[in-house]
C-alpha cells in the first residue's frame, strides 16, 4: 500500500540522519525509545542530549491510526474521522550559541483516497543571523524545490514567512525556510509518487545543510553575552510552539505521545523582562533580519 511505502521511506531517512548527526557531532549518542499509541500506531523516539554540539535533539519518526476528535475534524473541514498519519519531525538545540536552531517536518496524512496530502518544511531559527549562512540555507531549499517546480520555493519560502510568525512579538521565529501543506496532485500537477520524491528529497536535504552549517560555526569563540542572548532567543523559539505550532496542537489532540510531541523545547530558555539590545549590536542586528519578505537568493 501506498500509505507503507511512505512510512518506509520515512524510516529510512530518521535512520540516515540520525547517523549522520552522530557522526557530525563527534560525541552524542541518540538514545532510542519505541512507543505505541493507544487508538492505533506508534513510532521511534530518537533524542540526543549533552553532545559535543548538540546540547538537545530530536529525530522522530511516527505512524498513527485511529480517530480524529471532532475539533480536528472541523479543523480540517472533513466528515470522515478513520485516519493514518505518518512522518518525522527533527528540532536540534545546539549548545553553541552561534550554531542555529534547525527544525524539519515531512508528514503525509490520509482519510481516505480522496482525502489525503502530503506537508512538511525545513525552517533555521538563528540566535545570530549571519548572512552567507542565510544565503547558503536558502540556495539548498531552493535547489530542492526547483528539481521538481520552479514555482515551490518562492509559494512555500512566502508560506513559511507567515507560517512561523510570533504574532504576539510582531517577529518572525528566525529566518523562514520552506513551508508546505495539503500537496496533492490537483495543486502541484505531480503524481503521488512524485510528491513522495519530493518529500523525501526534502528529508534528504536535511542533513548537509545542518552538517555545513555546524561545522561553519563551532569552533568559534564565544562570550557570556552570547549565551544569554541564546537563552532569550530560545524563549521566543518555545513562545511559538507552543502557542501557534499547528503539530503541537494535533499531537496533543489526537492524544499523542507528551513527550514526542514536546521535545521541539529547549533544556533551557530565559526570559528577561523588556529586552532590548543596543543599537548596533550583533543581538540588534540579528532582530533587524526577524521579518517577513527578507529575498535571500
Amino acid at each position: 500500500m501506498f500509505r507503507e511505502e511512505v512510512a518506509e521511506r520515512y524510516k529510512e531517512i530518521q535512520d540516515q540522519i540520525c547517523d549522520g548527526l552522530a557522526l557530525a557531532d563527534g560525541l552524542g549518542k541518540f538514545e532510542e525509545e519505541l512507543w505505541e499509541r493507544q487508538g492505533g500506531g506508534g513510532g521511534r523516539t530518537r533524542i540526543m542530549q549533552h553532545g559535543a554540539i548538540i546540547e538537545k535533539g530530536g529525530v522522530n519518526f511516527s505512524a498513527v491510526h485511529g480517530k480524529l476528535p471532532e475539533s480536528v475534524k472541523k479543523a480540517f473541514g472533513v466528515a470522515e474521522e478513520d485516519f493514518f498519519a505518518t512522518g518525522v519531525s527533527i528540532v536540534i538545540h545546539p549548545n553553541h550559541p552561534l550554531v542555529p536552531i534547525i527544525h524539519m517536518n515531512i508528514r503525509y496524512f490520509e482519510l481516505n483516497e480522496q482525502t489525503r496530502w502530503f506537508g512538511g518544511g525545513i525552517d533555521l531559527t538563528p540566535h545570530y543571523v549571519f548572512e552567507n549562512d542565510a544565503r547558503f540555507f536558502h540556495h539548498k531549499l531552493k535547489n530542492a524545490c526547483d528539481e521538481f517546480n520552479p514555482e515551490f520555493y518562492p509559494k512555500f519560502k512566502a508560506h513559511a514567512d507567515d507560517y512561523f510568525f510570533i504574532k504576539h512579538r510582531e517577529e518572525t521565529r528566525g529566518i523562514g525556510g520552506i513551508f508546505y501543506d495539503r500537496l496533492k496532485p490537483d495543486n502541484t500537477n505531480l503524481s503521488w509518487n512524485e510528491i513522495l520524491d519530493f518529500s523525501t528529497n526534502i528529508g534528504e536535504t536535511f542533513l548537509p545543510i545542518y552538517t555545513e552549517l555546524i561545522d561553519r560555526n563551532r569552533d568559534k569563540p564565544f562570550t557570556n553575552l552570547h549565551q544569554e542572548w541564546q537563552y532569550q532567543r530560545r524563549s521566543r523559539y518555545v513562545e511559538f510552539n507552543l502557542v501557534y505550532d499547528s503539530g503541537t496542537k494535533f499531537g496533543l489532540e489526537t492524544n499523542g505521545r507528551i513527550e514526542s510531541i514536546l521535545m521541539s523545547l529547549p533544556p533551557q530558555a530565559n526570559w528577561a523582562y523588556n529586552v532590548k539590545p543596543n543599537e548596533g549590536s550583533d543581538e540588534f542586528k540579528t532582530q533587524q533580519f526577524l521579518k517577513k519578505g527578507i529575498n535571500w537568493i
